[in-house]
């Protein structure tokens, strides 16, 4: 099976990252440093972690929170415009399928899969679409996510966006500029169990913010 690469692969491999298969997609599982020094760096200061793999698609239409509150398990009616909220994805059997996370936009819905379930989850999510008036799309493959994570992580990305980093609860989000970069979805989400944020954005701008990121030298990929 081919392997499929992230828009940041080329970086990776010039960095020296020991890339491994995973979930589909040649990922890297370590730099040189090594993964003493990730993990310290994300404990103690801020680390960069490219998770573009993941899968999200977006809800729109009439019925779009019923469909999403259909085929999860938590209440996506209950989300105001601009929260998040983790959940399950349930099948016909009431058995899961996959986690996710359901973020409420103004005029639509985005769910964030698991890179490894994105067809699976994709394939039950649109056949429960057919009973409401709602649109699935998947732009899986067209977006960059990278999550900086780490104590220092509202510290170094507030000067790099427009953004108010502390108007941002944990499990909600803004859109703003990064790296001069408009449009990107600023969340105040990980999987750490430090603070830290995750930037959703198009393909094209990936080595852009990567760079804006790392160039600042205080944070470890």
């Amino acid at each position: 099976m081919t392997l499929k690469r992230t828009p940041l692969y080329d970086i990776h491999a010039a960095l020296g990252a020991k890339l491994v298969p995973f979930a589909g997609y040649e990922m890297p599982v370590q730099y040189p440093t090594g993964i003493t020094a990730e993990h310290k760096a994300v404990r103690e200061k801020c680390g960069l972690f490219d998770v573009s793999h993941m899968g999200e698609f977006i809800i729109r239409g009439p019925q779009a929170v019923e469909l999403v509150n259909y085929v999860t398990t938590n209440d996506v009616a209950a989300l105001a415009v601009g929260q998040v909220q983790y959940s399950t994805i349930l099948n016909e059997r009431g058995t899961i399928e996959d986690d996710c996370l359901v973020y409420r936009f103004q005029d639509h819905l985005m769910m964030v899969v698991n890179a490894s379930n994105v067809q699976k989850d994709l394939d039950h999510v649109m056949r429960v679409a057919k009973r409401f008036d709602a649109t699935v799309v998947d732009e899986s493959e067209s977006t960059a996510l990278l999550a900086l994570q780490g104590p220092e992580a509202a510290r170094i990305l507030q000067p790099l966006t427009d953004a108010d980093l502390s108007a941002i609860r944990y499990y909600h989000f803004t859109v703003g500029t990064v790296a001069g970069v408009p449009d990107i979805i600023v969340s105040r989400t990980g999987y750490t169990g430090e603070d830290g944020f995750e930037l959703y954005f198009p393909n094209q701008h990936a080595a852009k913010i990567w760079n804006a990121l790392t160039g600042t030298g205080e944070v470890t990929p």
